[in-house]
């Protein structure tokens, strides 16, 4: 490898290092305390090397964001695909599973946006990330609306499920820092993991639940347990 090739390497290595650690702090200790001397004593650079990386704390903040969005829409578009191939539930499990894997860092996010939105720094980075996260909106909702016509769905306003799904993330991650709850909520995973499903099948209208009865030791059917049954056609 060629000392150019080599510089521009390291450079990138650095570079991630920082926003790593500066996820990290923000993460530990929230964005009213770190501070980029901070940052760079975790890393161990000066913090003058910082700056040659990102003119100030707010385009880390700005970074972190982009990142996060990226993913989320990464994920979204493997998922469109993966349900052109029939996995029809793959969308709504691709939003779910991006935006609940980590509460935490998904209400620091969001913490951070209303930051910079509040601070007025940099509208048109603020712009450009908003047209990231309505880029995957819109593709969300070009998939409800064919759900829609295919009768899978309930017929109305495909935004209203793209609402839905983020009402229902937020509370999610609002219930995951709930001190109120926290006495109460004997299994946030299993909380999580079925907050998920009801999203995933969310407005399915051919979704059925069928009675099936349980038999007790004397072969005698004592009680009725509901049945989940598929549509041929898959569902959300």
């Amino acid at each position: 490898m060629d000392k150019t090739r080599l510089k521009v390497l390291k450079f990138r290595e650095r570079e991630q290092a920082i926003l790593d650690t500066a996820l990290d702090l923000l993460i530990k200790h929230g964005e009213d305390v770190v501070t980029v001397e901070q940052i760079a004593n975790v890393v161990d650079i000066g913090k003058g090397t910082i700056y040659k990386h990102f003119s100030s704390k707010t385009e880390i903040y700005f970074r972190l964001l982009f990142d996060y969005e990226r993913s989320i829409s990464d994920n979204l578009t493997q998922s469109l695909e993966a349900a052109k191939n029939g996995d029809y539930r793959a969308p709504a499990r691709a939003y779910f599973e991006s935006r609940m894997a980590d509460p935490v860092k998904d209400r620091l996010f969001q913490r951070l946006e209303e930051k910079l939105i509040k601070s007025r720094q940099s509208p048109e980075s603020l712009a450009e990330l908003h047209a990231l996260r309505n880029a995957s909106k819109e593709a969300l909702n070009n998939v409800f609306s064919a759900r829609i016509e295919q009768g899978v769905l309930k017929p109305v306003p495909p935004y209203f499920y793209y609402c839905a799904y983020w009402a229902l993330t937020q509370g999610a991650v609002e219930l995951f820092h709930s001190q109120s709850f926290s006495e109460v909520i004997e299994d946030m995973d299993g909380l999580m993991k079925f907050i998920k499903e009801v999203g995933i099948h969310m407005g399915n209208e051919m979704t059925q639940y069928e009675p099936k009865e349980q038999e007790d030791g004397t072969g005698q059917a004592n009680a009725t347990e509901y049945t989940h049954k598929e549509d041929e056609a898959g569902e959300w």
